[in-house]
């Protein structure tokens, strides 16, 4: 992780700071945990410390309530966004040994003829 990233994901700020940077109320700020959008850190005294990636979301959330739209819809983006992080993470990692061995395998098979007829065969391999 990079020195900006890493300081960006320090879990420094008490709710009480987060409140004034976003004009948010504790309880909106709650709210938003609750509905698992944002995750700050806790204390040794169980408070909560926010980040300023948690303070750059909760504006985030607060813009796209202004502008209409519901918390439902708010957490249905969200989830496409870490779907889309996790697909473009996925594709740039190099492929296993036993992954292209693999890969070569059914091609070779399937280019043969030899390829099983049933199409949950190749799982039952595995």
């Amino acid at each position: 992780m990079k020195e900006k990233e890493l300081r960006r994901s320090m879990s420094v700020f008490p709710i009480g700071t987060v409140m004034k940077l976003t004009d948010l109320s504790a309880r909106q700020i709650r709210y938003y945990e609750e509905q698992d959008l944002i995750h700050p850190e806790r204390s040794e005294g169980n408070r909560r410390l926010y980040s300023l990636r948690d303070i750059d979301v909760l504006l985030e959330i607060k813009d796209y309530v202004a502008d209409g739209l519901n918390m439902a819809g708010i957490k249905r983006l969200y989830e496409m966004r870490e779907i889309e992080a996790k697909e473009n993470s996925n594709a740039n990692h190099p492929m296993t040994d036993e992954e292209v061995r693999r890969i070569l395998r059914e091609e070779l098979l399937s280019q043969g003829g030899l390829a099983p007829k049933d199409r949950f065969s190749s799982m039952r391999r595995r």
